[in-house]
């Protein structure tokens, strides 16, 4: 009998992510490139790996430690001079991250995810990273030593818009952030999300984050000035704002953003989104045919 041919899953090196995209680079053409904004609108365009591995070898390492169609990692090449520090993404199905991209496996699965690669991604987090990474790598050593949320912090309501939990305000914006394509499929459907990829929109994804640092430095009780200063301990963003749009625009944008969180927590009156539509409402591909 002939045997079957081994299902071979896609490689992914660290260089193959970024923080809320596992599309930032392709091997297509063979040699390593970052994918074009044109690449990522497509749904079904995913990123090309330079080495394959066999599904057998992957399941005989996540079989009793992980159930999902997805893995959440982050970059072990880690510099504090970095335009960022920690660099976290979802992958999706199929999926095999290389020893520069370490894994993290919470055990609630879907229902902490979202706010464990938000909160990595996070500026408040990335500054408190920079107090510690001293050469070029972001190990497990490290990473256990950094200030996380815990579970229940943010399962109680936020104080800008007391009708959500932190963790349901970040999710909502976390799967339009992460579900661009049809590989992530199964984290949206883990998320109860049934819709078709979120259309990519580089403005809207600004936004979304800035909502999402804003957050987080409430959260983690940074009060405004040091937000400010915080803000402007990474030259490397303030430097692309200012060539693409002639001012600081995250370190403003946050701080509105901020600003508007403290009124609804003052004042009692929710906090209204930046985004229109809200988020999690943004456009979407359109549905496959089953």
């Amino acid at each position: 009998m002939t045997e079957a041919p081994e299902r071979m899953l896609p490689l992914y090196e660290a260089k193959m992510i970024h923080q809320f995209d596992h599309r930032w680079a392709t091997y297509e053409g063979g040699r390593a490139r970052d994918m074009t904004g044109t690449e990522k609108s497509d749904p079904d365009h995913f990123g090309l790996p330079r080495y394959w591995v066999g599904e057998d070898q992957v399941e005989s390492v996540l079989a009793e430690r992980w159930d999902r169609d997805w893995i959440l990692g982050w970059r072990d090449i880690a510099r504090a001079t970095d335009v960022r520090t920690t660099i976290a993404a979802i992958t999706g199905s199929g999926d095999s991250p290389e020893g520069g991209t370490l894994l993290m496996l919470p055990e609630s699965g879907s229902a902490s995810a979202p706010c464990l690669v938000a909160a990595l991604n996070s500026l408040a987090f990335d500054f408190c990273a920079r107090q510690k990474v001293g050469g070029t790598h972001l190990k497990f050593f490290t990473m256990r030593q950094l200030p996380v949320p815990t579970p229940e912090a943010m399962s109680i309501p936020t104080s800008w818009d007391p009708e959500s939990s932190h963790d349901e305000w970040i999710t909502l914006r976390v799967l339009e952030l992460t579900y661009t394509d049809w590989d992530m499929q199964p984290f949206a459907e883990d998320l109860d999300d049934t819709g078709a990829p979120f259309v990519w929109d580089p403005e809207r994804r600004f936004l979304l984050r800035a909502e999402l640092d804003a957050a987080f430095f409430r959260l983690y009780g940074v009060v405004r000035a040091d937000v400010d200063y915080i803000l402007d301990t990474f030259p490397i963003v303030r430097r692309k704002d200012e060539e693409a749009h002639g001012e600081y625009r995250t370190k403003r944008v946050i701080l509105e953003v901020f600003d508007a969180m403290q009124r609804a927590t003052d004042t009692g009156v929710a906090y209204q989104s930046v985004l229109d539509p809200a988020p999690s409402l943004g456009r979407r591909h359109p549905l496959r045919n089953r």
